[in-house]
């Protein structure tokens, strides 16, 4: 593990456990650390490498980010690897993932999520962070179950939250910390689009095509830039504070507890 700054070492179309495929312009980007997908340093790090990439690349057109595997988009912060780690380690990783959120967010090319499988947790956040949400139809589950660990759920996310799905539906999902199935998350808002299962990344591209023959990238630049900007800028302004507030709960003896308990089903 490396907990200083470092850069992803890219080997061919792969960067540390995320696989990278280009077509038609599109960048598919797909989390690729076994069933679960669990973030850990290397893979946060890494994302947000590949972004930054892509940003400068003039032959990008877009972002599709998914799963190397239809079972689970994503399970969230790898557990049994971040629970023992001492607090500046683990107060990096979590810079590290807000930093790749941020720059996921803040893209200035359009993104979609393709969701396959269960993105729960961070794995949620992750793809909160993309302008739009292709989820597979059925029991794919999605939500944010912070409050079962008993921290906060990460702040750009809260932020991202209120603005798509509304104050009310927000506040419902962060105290309950419950899943919600497709059709559940279509219905509030959470997601743009339910495709039957196989048909997610495709559909992800689509739409990502229809945006490019609608829009010139430098408008779409402008306006995704109008749409984000205040909340980025909300974001970095509390940042340090909200940062600190997370790994203080995440230290703490209830916490403790409660990951503790999560583990066990990881």
């Amino acid at each position: 593990s490396c907990f200083s700054a470092c850069e992803p070492v890219i080997i061919g179309s792969h960067v540390m456990n995320i696989q990278v495929e280009k077509q038609d312009g599109i960048a598919v980007v797909k989390l690729n650390r076994g069933i679960p997908n669990p973030l850990d340093l290397e893979m946060v790090v890494g994302l947000a490498g590949i972004i930054r990439k892509l940003k400068d690349d003039p032959e990008n057109i877009g972002l599709v980010l998914g799963s190397a595997n239809e079972k689970i988009f994503s399970l969230g912060f790898d557990l049994p690897g971040l629970y023992d780690l001492p607090r500046d380690d683990f107060r990096h990783f979590y810079h590290s993932f807000n930093q790749a959120c941020l720059e996921l967010y803040t893209f200035p090319k359009p993104t979609v999520a393709a969701i396959e499988g269960h993105a729960i947790a961070g794995g949620c956040v992750l793809a909160l962070c993309c302008d739009y949400r292709v989820i597979a139809k059925g029991r794919t589950l999605m939500g944010l179950n912070e409050v079962k660990l008993g921290v906060p759920v990460p702040f750009l996310a809260d932020l991202i939250l209120h603005q798509v799905i509304g104050d009310r539906s927000a506040r419902e999902m962060i105290d309950k910390g419950e899943f919600y199935t497709s059709d559940m998350l279509l219905e509030m808002g959470m997601v743009d689009q339910v495709l039957p299962a196989g048909q997610v990344v495709q559909g992800s591209m689509k739409r990502m095509q229809d945006l490019g023959s609608t829009s010139l990238p430098e408008y779409y630049a402008q306006a995704k830039k109008s749409r984000v900007g205040p909340m980025a800028g909300q974001f970095e302004q509390e940042r340090a504070e909200k940062e600190q507030s997370f790994v203080e709960h995440w230290y703490s003896q209830e916490s403790r507890d409660l990951l503790q308990q999560a583990m066990e089903k990881f």
